[in-house]
Order: C-alpha cells, then sequence, then structure tokens
C-alpha cells in the first residue's frame, strides 16, 4: 500500500523551483567578482528552496557542514544537471559553465558566524498532518512487532515492510538525507526519524501515516529516545546544542548549549539512550567529556565539581544539577567518539581522536579503566556483543583495516583479531542464530559479505550476492530466521536469507536501500544488535 496524502504531497511540491526560464541575471553580474557573483546567482536562484542564510527551509542546508559528500566538481555537477529523485533541477541551460563554478564555490564557502536555532525556531517550523488519524489497531494483518523499516537513500523513502511475508505495506517520503537511524517509541507504535539537516519526522506505524515533522537543529548527527518514550534528544554540529523534544507533539522541552567545563562550545558527535540508566549518554566533539542527561524527575544532583560535607544537611559544592534533563559531566582525557555500550550500560568504549585506541569508560564511577589496541579506526558505534564459549564478547569493524576485533568486556583482553577481505562497516547477529554477519564495505571486495561463527570466531561462509556492487548492512527479523542484507545501489535490493541455511530466498527491488530496522529487535535490544 503506497499512500500520497495531501500532507506528504505537498512537502514535496513546496521543493520545486519555479521556472528559470526568462531569469535574467543583474546587468552589472559581469563586473562582479567571482565570489559576488556567485552570491548574486544563489540568491536569485537557489535562495527560495535553500534560503537566503544557506541554512535551508524547503530544500536544505547549503553549507559546508551539511555538503561533505558533495565538494567541487560534484557539486557542479547536481548545480548543472540536478540531482536525480529531488525537486532539484538543473541549472545547464540558465548558467555558463564560469557561473556554475561561482556558485558552487559561494555555496561551500564557510559562514562567518555560527548560526543559532532556537526553541522558538523548532516551534516555528513545526508542522503536524493535518489528514491523520490514529488507528485503533494496526490498518493492516502483519504482525506489528515484525515489522521491518527499509530507509532507501535513492529517493528519500522508507519502505514498511512485513518480516512475514515481506509485502511492502506502505512507502512514504522522509526529509533529505536520513542519518543516525530511526528510533521507535517504547511500544513499537511510531517512529522517528532524522535528516543531516535536522528534520525530525514522527510516523504511525499502526495508521501508516506521518504524524508531523519539525526541524531541531541545522546540521544534525543523530537521535536518541528516551527509555519511558516520553523525550527525543536531537545531537546537533550546528548550532552548538542538544535539542530534547516532547514526543508526543515534537514541541521544544528544552535546547541546550554545549559548553565545557572550560568554557568552550562543543558540537555533539551523538546521542544515545541508555534506558537502564533512565539518561542519555552524549559524545562531545571538542571536548574532553562525556555528558549524562537525566531523563526523569528524579535525576541528580549531579555536580561540576567534589562535594565537601560538613554535616548533616550542609554541603559545599561547585555547582549541581537536578531534576528532569540534569547534566552530569564525565571528564576523559582526550574527546571520544562512537560509542559502544554493554549490555546493561555501565561501561562504554569510545574511540579516540588519533583512531588507533579505544577508551573504556565506567559511567557509573565516571572515569577511565582501560585503553584497547584499536588500530585502524574502528567503528565502535556498529559493534555488537554475544556470548561465545560462555564469556560475552564484544566486535568491531575497522574503517581502515580488513579486520575485525573481539574483545572480552569482562577484562577487556583482546580474544582475537579476524582478518577479512577489507575494512567493513556494519556487523549484525540474533540471538536465534549461531552466526555474526559482516559486511567489507570500502575496496574492491565491497560486493561480499563474511559469515562468522560465534563460538570459534571464524569464518565459515564468504558470500557475493551481488558482484562488483556494494554489499552492506544487515537485519534480521523478529525471529532471527531471516537476515536482511541491502545492494546498497541506486537500482539496489533487499536480499532475504535463510539465516540458519545462509541460502538466498529472494530479492526486493529498493532504490539504494541502507539501514533496516525492525521494530522488536530494536526496541527490545536484541542481542547482535548494535543501539
Amino acid at each position: 500500500m503506497i499512500r500520497n496524502t495531501a500532507f506528504s504531497e505537498r512537502l514535496r511540491q513546496g521543493a520545486r523551483v519555479l521556472a528559470v526560464a526568462g531569469l535574467s541575471l543583474p546587468a552589472a553580474a559581469g563586473h562582479l567578482s567571482a565570489e559576488e557573483q556567485g552570491q548574486t546567482i544563489y540568491n536569485d536562484l537557489c535562495a527560495s528552496c535553500h534560503a537566503e542564510s544557506r541554512l535551508g527551509g524547503i530544500g536544505p542546508a547549503l553549507i559546508p557542514e551539511s555538503l561533505a559528500r558533495l565538494r567541487g566538481a560534484s557539486l557542479e555537477d547536481v548545480v548543472s544537471h540536478g540531482r536525480a529523485a529531488t525537486q532539484m533541477p538543473a541549472f545547464a541551460d540558465q548558467l555558463t559553465p564560469d557561473q556554475i563554478t561561482a556558485v558552487a564555490a559561494y555555496i561551500e564557502t564557510p559562514l562567518d558566524h555560527i548560526p543559532d536555532w532556537t526553541a522558538k525556531d523548532i516551534l516555528a517550523a513545526r508542522e503536524m498532518n493535518p489528514d491523520y488519524v490514529a488507528a485503533d489497531k494496526p490498518v493492516f494483518d502483519a504482525d506489528p512487532m515484525n515489522i521491518t523499516l527499509v530507509v532507501e537513500t535513492g529517493d528519500h523513502h522508507i519502505s514498511v515492510l512485513d518480516g512475514d511475508t515481506f509485502v511492502v505495506l506502505d512507502r512514504f517520503p522522509t526529509p533529505f538525507a536520513v542519518h543516525g537511524g530511526p528510533k521507535f517509541s517504547p511500544d513499537g507504535r511510531y517512529v522517528f526519524v532524522m535528516s543531516r539537516d535536522g528534520w525530525v519526522q514522527k510516523y504511525d506505524i499502526w495508521s501508516l501515516q506521518e504524524v508531523g515533522r519539525t526541524r531541531a537543529g541545522i546540521n544534525s548527527r543523530n537521535i536518541a529516545m528516551s527509555a519511558d518514550g516520553k523525550w527525543l534528544a536531537v545531537a546537533n554540529y550546528l548550532p552548538h546544542t542538544l535539542s530534547i523534544l516532547s514526543t508526543e507533539d515534537l514541541k521544544p522541552a528544552q535546547v541546550r548549549r554545549i559548553v565545557a567545563r572550560d568554557g568552550r562550545e562543543s558540537r555533539v558527535s551523538a546521542v544515545y539512550q541508555a534506558p537502564q540508566r533512565q539518561s542519555f549518554i552524549l559524545a562531545l566533539k571538542d571536548a574532553p567529556e562525556i555528558w549524562e542527561i537525566g531523563t526523569t524527575e528524579d535525576a541528580g544532583p549531579f555536580h561540576d565539581g567534589f562535594v565537601h560535607s560538613h554535616e548533616v544537611a550542609m554541603k559545599e559544592s561547585l555547582g549541581s544539577e537536578q531534576g528532569l534533563f540534569a547534566r552530569r559531566r564525565i571528564e576523559v582525557a582526550e574527546p571520544l567518539d562512537d560509542f559502544f555500550f554493554t549490555p546493561d550500560y555501565r561501561i562504554l568504549i569510545g574511540a579516540s581522536r588519533s583512531g588507533d585506541k579505544g577508551v573504556v569508560v565506567n559511567l557509573d564511577v565516571g572515569r577511565e579503566i582501560a585503553q584497547l589496541p584499536l588500530p585502524g579506526m574502528p567503528h565502535l558505534g556498529s559493534g555488537i556483543s554475544w556470548e561465545s564459549q560462555g564469556r560475552q564478547v564484544m566486535a568491531t569493524p575497522h574503517l581502515r583495516e580488513g579486520r575485525l576485533s573481539v574483545i572480552d568486556t569482562a577484562d577487556w583482553s583482546l580474544v582475537k583479531t579476524i582478518e577479512t577481505l577489507g575494512p567493513g562497516f556494519f556487523l549484525r547477529s540474533h540471538e536465534n542464530t549461531p552466526y555474526v554477519w559482516a559486511d567489507v564495505f570500502f575496496g574492491p571486495n565491497k560486493d561480499k559479505m563474511h559469515i562468522i561463527d560465534k563460538d570459534t570466531l571464524e569464518i565459515v561462509k564468504t558470500l557475493n550476492p551481488a558482484p562488483g556492487k556494494t554489499v552492506a548492512h544487515i537485519e534480521f527479523t523478529r525471529d532471527g530466521k531471516y537476515a536482511l542484507v541491502s545492494i546498497w545501489e541506486d537500482d539496489g535490493a533487499v536480499i532475504v536469507y535463510d539465516a540458519k541455511t545462509l541460502e538466498e530466498l529472494r530479492r526486493l527491488p529498493m532504490r539504494k536501500p541502507s539501514g533496516k530496522y525492525n521494530v522488536w529487535n530494536k526496541i527490545t535490544f536484541s542481542d547482535g544488535t548494535s543501539h
């Protein structure tokens, strides 16, 4: 069932650029500098969708932080020929090559100041779907706990997949450039999707309808759901804030400026839910600190310094926070990124800035307790854990080396290094399968998928389902019976495997499918799923 409601159609049409036939640049444009000419062209042709500030409107932000994958000739190509599967038109017929170069250079110019995005801005951007009707029960016959969402980056849609029949129940448009993984409400009914440009979309799986959306930042990294399902945290690069929204109506509850102990502001690399801790955990990009934000009314008190109690009911301390959204600082030796958590959320491992080690932090006591030699830039955010021969282990791929590191989480010793056919990006497993699935995302062997025995830690099979194409990201159905793998190409597909026999069963055509997210696996924090 593919729905095109008036609401979603209005959002799409809003991104359509007016025809530029007959539009002429100012007569003086030929005498302007390249920078001035680029700005003039931008204001005439681009600002109506992307805003004069370049911070985005109905089109995405056009600033360096939002265009990391579009540089130089690639950006000029987009201006010239448009962008497939979007409302971005081609301007090659209206602009000369020099003019295209000028406007591309202007778009790549850093802003002269860090822009702000306040609670007032979030509220103003909020648009709820007037056609939305909340269903009393699912409008489909499929198991609502076995729904898998497939993010299709080729044309910015998500397919809602029945995990038993693999029928697409709905396919809905998303904001531009979804990033960071959708997050489900604890009951699995609602899902929240975030884009690089800070747009947050709420979708009702039962009703197969978008509820609404708002913009929580200008350049954002990911989102996290509080354990009680009431709050959604948005990690922002621009501005340097954490935005917390009410999941009920997407209204801002708090926009917190991220200021380190030394007074400097920091970007937020990522935000994570720590369900057992009733908190959010923040990785700071520019400060040697980890933040914990309480999500209950009785959180804290969290003190910024030592506490000296002289007598009952008397104490001296260097600042404290208490209550909902109270903040706790954990100081570390250097900024850490890309966190992996043990299943009880007592311990995290963060990647060092140098990319050659993992730093183990005990969140209970708030300090580093170990370091792990992990050369080749470990991708800890994709790390998973499972039981192997009676002990709990975790494994992480490496973005620069063809290896997987397997670590004992009891003593933080390196159990084994598994050599692979190239650097990988994603790992997945499930409590009902004996295997770990690992892609080879980078390099000439990007079409390979390794199957690893959980106990022996040996590669038992290497799949090659789409020679020459990128094969990546694995998700399991609720019962672990089937494994879903993406052919990460514009004319791609989701491949359904029998997780026991490793035999391919069918292919579902998709537009550059990337991540896949099963409701049950995510809300129960299934073993072998990155969180």
